[in-house]
């Protein structure tokens, strides 16, 4: 009998990420979010100066830092102790107001009434029972209010490493629902339809969908150091959602 993968474990895995991981990710995040993520999600939350924003599984906070920096009123949620602890350090260091709470998505306190925006970046995949976590997200905004979410692209997610092997793309599963190893914990993969038809049941209307590509330049600059990475000027790693609330 195959065991279940539960929520805590997963918490337990990603707390195991080294400070050293945290800090090369300073101050925008990885390469890919830096080029790719963060530049859509910015786009789709436009001016939010004075906005009160919700950072859903925020990490070591960096996403947060920057809405922070552009006006809005943040609170990150984050469950694990190391990037809960990064983020609270950093915060006492530049004092920008974030209020960081540790929780589970799943069992979210009283965060202070409802948020203008809900922000979820590449969170969803990592959270092994999502769904509960996409509605705390949603029960989270105000009537009519914003949710984004990031993944990486269901039908694309392992593209640098296939590129890598065989100079092109192949999948083999896309349907079924499977565990598959990450760099720190792993993720877990999902068809797009699982995402986009549990946000319709909670009633939210899709307002955007983005598969970002990256610039041939910067494929070329990180060319060097990142064997394979001009697979994302052709096919798109993550995938972008932007939905009003219900």
């Amino acid at each position: 009998m195959t065991t279940q993968p539960t929520n805590d474990a997963a918490i337990r895995q990603w707390n195991d990420i080294p400070r050293a991981a945290l800090e090369a990710m300073e101050p925008d995040g990885d390469f890919a979010k830096r080029h790719l993520v963060n530049p859509v999600l910015l786009r789709m939350l436009g001016d939010v100066n004075g906005r009160r924003i919700l950072d859903a599984g925020c990490g070591h906070g960096y996403f947060s830092r920057l809405l922070a920096a552009r006006g809005a009123q943040v609170t990150g949620v984050e469950p694990t102790d190391t990037m809960f602890g990064y983020a609270q350090e950093k915060e006492r260091a530049r004092a920008q107001g974030i209020v960081y709470v540790q929780a589970d998505l799943t069992r979210l306190p009283d965060l202070g009434g409802p948020f203008d925006a809900v922000v979820c970046s590449m969170v969803l995949p990592a959270v092994p029972d999502w769904k509960p976590a996409m509605r705390a997200c949603v029960e989270a905004l105000r009537p009519g209010g914003l949710f984004l979410f990031s993944v990486n692209h269901p039908a694309f997610e392992q593209l640098l490493s296939t590129w890598r092997e065989h100079g092109d793309y192949r999948l083999r599963r896309y349907l079924e629902e499977y565990q598959f190893a990450r760099t720190h914990a792993p993720d877990f993969h999902r068809p797009l339809s699982a995402y986009l038809n549990e946000l319709a049941a909670l009633g939210c209307r899709l307002r955007e969908i983005a598969e970002p590509g990256l610039d041939p330049r910067a494929a070329r600059e990180e060319e060097a150091t990142t064997p394979g990475i001009t697979s994302y000027v052709h096919l798109p790693n993550f995938l972008i959602a932007a939905a009003e609330g219900p």
